[in-house]
């Protein structure tokens, strides 16, 4: 059964596209223009406006009032593109004043968990207007004296990226309207329609040729001597192509586009392009991952592209442009600053009777004066701000993974004393509801595993989910876990709705409340209905993730975690009604109902050790584990199925009791006789 959903789930994913990243992709979504009401509203302005697209390659919209120009807005999808942490597309209109402030913002397209369910239109909108009058000539973090909003507790992510949406499309338009200025940058805005040969002239392009002859002269003594001529050995030309007026007229807008992407803030695209005898490639980096033969060169710097930051084009739109043999693309590293000069090297080599004989082909460039701007002073990124800010939540969930490990580590030392077990096992509960769940809302879900996948098939890009330190900590953990111990590193001890289950399981059963033995094979049906979940809001998010947010309602943490039951009462009653249950039946939501569970259990298939403890006895002479197991996890010839343990080490414990386990107390029988 569970191979079936395995593979069902795995042909939904490989059937998908992976689509194009980046704000102009062939399936982004269309732009929605403000209306003349709406940009009156954000520049504050009471008389009728005119709204009409910008020109001259500056994407936005230009309004007008009374024959004079009353201000920019743009979409932060168009100009920064924005993607929030359900991996869709996360749209704010920002308008920006003549004088270089803020106007307004408004949200006009989103598919974010908290902004469908559980924070309102008020909440947003409150915070988008916090925006207004913001200069855009001081650089500020969020909850700063200048008056930036701080990002909305329980919508960290969505919210924080809205913020970052808004201040870099406001200081983008801003610059590329003249509105404000700062330091040398590369312009990528500007767009004018040119030729190859104009791109050359203009300097976008530099070039050099290496004949034959001089190809013959360098590499003399070589073992396959070169035959000298007037061909050409190596023509090479490279630039560095961010501005619309080269990438685009280059590339044509669908490939520039995905060349650009996936750059992120301050990336730089190179293009190396060649004909002739002598390739800039080679074919080494196929197995090296590294292109030996190429080199930028940057003062005292030396970078080598790599297979990661490489992108291959087949072929050139500008007309006039040459037949080329390559066309190579690549993500210059951050270390070499696009505007200043530096040089493209080709190392060509031969071999020869005692070694071989090398000449370097060196191509300097510098980025033309028409396609430097003035970028604006930059915060620090959205992810840092948060990280620095919330050092002593990241110190508690340190500490507390700390001490996780080291009671998983220990758990043989820690099993053998039953009543230390209980007492740690109970306690470290407590902490991880009270504090990781109700303290520091460190609560998982299966959105967050829906947004992953999504990530990865639309253009993954770690600051997203870098934006709340808690959340990634737990997961990063989660994720080294599975291989170590499985999926019940999380569920067992760090999810707080599984913390609460079971503690107020352990309250029930104390009181006397009799606990209700589901049959196995029902059991194991059960398992059905959490795997189905699981796979049918996935399969739902590709059709619509807002549809597929509201069926992971399934889950009660937001209600019970995030939320901490304040909310409407139907969602209140079924996560009361879960907990209802699991008075009865231990962690009853856990065992039949847990989507995030059942996502879990597919990838920690691939866990490479086996900590739990099994005797041969097990389930031949003795059953107790299987009875005693919290969640039905141990079959009836006493093996543990990984898919449903939590690793409460309950089994561990019996068979290190002398007073429980049965073979120990045969031993201890025969020893005194």
């Amino acid at each position: 059964m569970f191979r079936i959903l395995r593979v069902l789930l795995l042909f939904c994913l490989l059937a998908l596209p992976a689509q194009a990243a980046g704000p102009l992709a062939e399936d982004a979504p269309d732009l929605r223009a403000p209306t003349a009401l709406e940009a009156a509203s954000l520049l504050g302005l009471a008389g009728p406006v005119q709204v009409t697209r910008s020109e001259g390659g500056v994407p936005g919209w230009t309004v007008s009032a009374g024959g004079t120009v009353a201000g920019h807005i743009g979409s932060t999808w168009e100009v920064a593109g924005s993607v929030g942490y359900s991996g869709r597309p996360l749209d704010v209109l920002v308008a920006v004043t003549p004088e270089g402030r803020i106007g307004g913002a408004l949200l006009v397209r989103h598919e974010e968990p908290v902004l469908t369910l559980g924070i309102s239109d008020e909440d947003i909108a409150a915070y988008v207007a916090g925006f207004a009058d913001h200069d855009l000539g001081a650089a500020g973090a969020a909850g700063s004296p200048d008056g930036l909003p701080d990002v909305i507790s329980r919508a960290t992510v969505s919210t924080g990226v809205i913020r970052d949406g808004i201040l870099r499309t406001a200081r983008t338009l801003a610059i590329a309207r003249g509105v404000i200025a700062g330091s040398n940058g590369v312009d990528r805005l500007a767009y004018a329609p040119a030729t190859w040969d104009e791109l050359v002239a203009m300097g976008a392009l530099t070039e050099t040729r290496v004949t034959m002859a001089e190809a013959a002269a360098a590499l003399a003594g070589a073992k396959v001597p070169i035959t000298p001529g007037p061909g050409e050995f190596l023509h090479l030309w490279a630039g560095i192509i961010d501005t619309p007026t080269v990438g685009r007229n280059l590339l044509g807008q669908q490939d520039f586009t995905k060349a650009t992407g996936n750059l992120g803030v301050g990336g730089t695209a190179l293009i190396v392009m060649s004909r002739g005898v002598q390739s800039h490639r080679g074919t080494d980096w196929r197995k090296t991952g590294v292109f030996d033969r190429l080199t930028v060169v940057q003062g005292d710097r030396r970078w080598q592209p790599t297979e990661n930051r490489y992108q291959m084009q087949k072929r050139l739109r500008a007309e006039g442009a040459p037949e080329m043999k390559e066309i190579s693309l690549f993500a210059l590293p951050v270390e070499i600053d696009p505007t200043l000069p530096f040089t493209v090297e080709v190392n060509a080599t031969r071999p020869t009777e005692t070694g071989e004989v090398a000449m370097t082909i060196a191509l300097p460039y510098s980025l033309p004066g028409a396609f430097r701007v003035a970028p604006p002073p930059e915060d620090d990124p959205l992810w840092v701000s948060s990280w620095r800010a919330k050092q002593p939540q990241i110190a508690i969930v340190a500490l507390m993974l700390t001490v996780l490990t080291l009671i998983l580590f220990a758990q043989e030392w820690i099993t053998r004393r039953p009543r230390l077990w209980r007492t740690g096992r109970l306690t470290f509960l407590a902490a991880t509801f009270l504090v990781l769940g109700m303290g520091l809302n460190g609560q998982l879900s299966v959105v967050q595993v829906v947004a992953f996948i999504h990530s990865l098939l639309t253009g993954f890009r770690w600051e997203t989910f870098l934006i709340e330190p808690v959340i990634f900590i737990l997961w990063g953990f989660t994720a080294l876990g599975m291989l170590f111990w499985g999926r019940g590193v999380y569920c067992g001890w760090l999810c707080p709705f599984g913390a609460l289950q079971e503690l107020t399981n352990a309250a029930a059963q104390k009181l006397g409340v009799k606990q209700i033995a589901v049959p196995q094979a029902l059991h194991e049906r059960l398992w059905v209905i959490k795997y189905t979940a699981f796979v049918g809001i996935l399969a739902l998010s590709f059709y619509s993730m807002h549809h597929a947010l509201i069926a992971a309602e399934v889950e009660p943490f937001k209600t019970a975690i995030s939320l901490r039951f304040l909310r409407a009462w139907p969602f209140v009653l079924f996560a009361l009604s879960l907990l209802a249950a699991g008075l009865f039946i231990e962690r009853f939501f856990c065992r039949y109902l847990c989507p995030l569970g059942a996502g879990l259990a597919i990838p920690a298939k691939l866990k490479i050790f086996d900590w739990l403890k099994r005797r041969p006895q097990c389930g031949r002479e003795c059953r107790m584990c299987e009875t005693k197991c919290t969640v039905g996890a141990i079959d009836a010839i006493g093996r543990i199925n990984p898919n449903e343990c939590v690793l409460c080490l309950r089994c561990q414990v019996i068979m290190n009791d002398a007073a429980q386990c049965p073979v120990l107390k045969r031993r201890a029988r025969a020893e005194a006789a």
